[in-house]
């Protein structure tokens, strides 16, 4: 995610103007986005001039201008979009405005939110934007004589180094264990919390093999092994097709969820300082006893929407923790740590102490 510019709007609600550059963030702005909020942006609509009015009942697609009074959203992840609808407030086409409307939102599309955004929204943009400056997967592909080192940025890939070291005979042959130590070298400064291995052959792994021994920090954050027919670019296309860096990408994203529901489930088994459950939790959190909260985004978003039958406000649970020093933690709803704890009611908490 990009900000672009962050101000306040009407009645002091937060303007921001962002533009998202992954899937990922399209669905973090699903679960930022709510009714009532407004959105800005370009878009298209098709309307036919009429003797009396314009109206939308057909005729050519219009690039136009709109501020929209959001009424629903819609994350298509298949379709690699994000769906906005509500009202026109303000358009570029006065004649347009108080008709219905849908943004069609795509990465790489600019969009301006305004909105009184609560401590966890505005954590998720914040984790959003950071994540576009700081690669955490990275690809190294390896075949004979040669080694190839790239960054993957939510934009796409940069060649962090390229490195040649002529194996097999001749006056200028190396041993094979020089090029793995100058890529192992380059692995351990990477910023990456993940690394892929790829390339032709069995020379992928016997670079794995010489990491584990010499470069052991570096070996560690090898996720994951590709088969590809060439090494550098080619390799990295293939990495990218195969959708391996994606599947990377997810396994980091969800490896502190599912180390803290494996965390809750062992303190609820033992009986330790743990709750879970609206109400015990949101009692907790008056008792200042929650360390660290846990809810799930589809959860939140429906109790927050008036969709869900919790009992005590969701935002007055959340606030209460921060507001004594609690971290607050939300759960994806697409991967198993989410479903595990949306069995356990959508909301659970580790404790400082036991209450009970």
């Amino acid at each position: 995610m990009r900000i672009v510019q962050r101000g306040h709007g009407a009645e002091g609600r937060d303007r921001v103007t962002l533009v998202p550059e992954t899937v990922d963030d399209l669905w973090h702005l699903s679960h930022v986005l709510e009714p009532g909020d407004m959105v800005e942006g370009d878009t298209t609509r098709r309307i036919q001039r009429n003797d009396d009015q314009m109206r939308d009942t057909g005729g050519e697609r219009e690039h136009i201008h709109v501020t929209l009074e959001v009424e629903d959203v819609e994350f298509a992840r298949f379709a690699n979009r994000l769906r906005v609808g509500g009202v026109i407030e303000y358009c570029s086409r006065e004649d347009q405005i108080g008709l219905h409307h849908t943004i069609n939102v795509e990465t790489h599309e600019e969009l301006t939110i305004e909105k009184f955004l609560k401590p966890d929204q505005r954590d998720r943009i914040e984790e959003a934007a950071e994540a576009t400056d700081a690669p955490d997967v990275a690809i190294a592909t390896v075949e004979e004589g040669e080694a190839y080192v790239h960054t993957v940025q939510q934009y796409g890939t940069d060649e962090y180094v390229s490195l040649t070291a002529p194996t097999g005979k001749g006056e200028y042959a190396q041993p094979r264990t020089r090029l793995f130590e100058e890529l192992g070298s380059a692995l351990q400064h990477v910023d990456a919390e993940a690394i892929i291995m790829a390339g032709p052959g069995f020379t992928k792994r016997d670079a794995k093999d010489y990491l584990e021994e010499e470069y052991p920090d570096a070996a560690e954050r090898i996720t994951t092994t590709v088969d590809t027919s060439a090494a550098g670019d080619r390799g990295v296309h293939e990495v990218l097709k195969r959708g391996a860096v994606e599947e990377v990408q997810d396994q980091t994203r969800i490896a502190r969820e599912s180390e803290l529901i494996d965390e809750l489930t062992e303190r609820i088994a033992t009986g330790e300082q743990a709750t879970y459950g609206v109400e015990q939790t949101a009692e907790a959190a008056e008792f200042g006893a929650v360390e660290t909260l846990l809810v799930v985004d589809e959860r939140l978003r429906s109790e927050r929407q008036d969709e869900g039958d919790w009992d005590r406000d969701a935002n007055d649970i959340i606030e209460t923790v921060e507001q004594k020093g609690g971290e607050v933690v939300v759960f994806s709803s697409e991967f198993a740590p989410g479903e595990q704890l949306s069995n356990l009611g959508g909301i659970a908490a580790l404790l400082r102490y036991r209450i009970q």
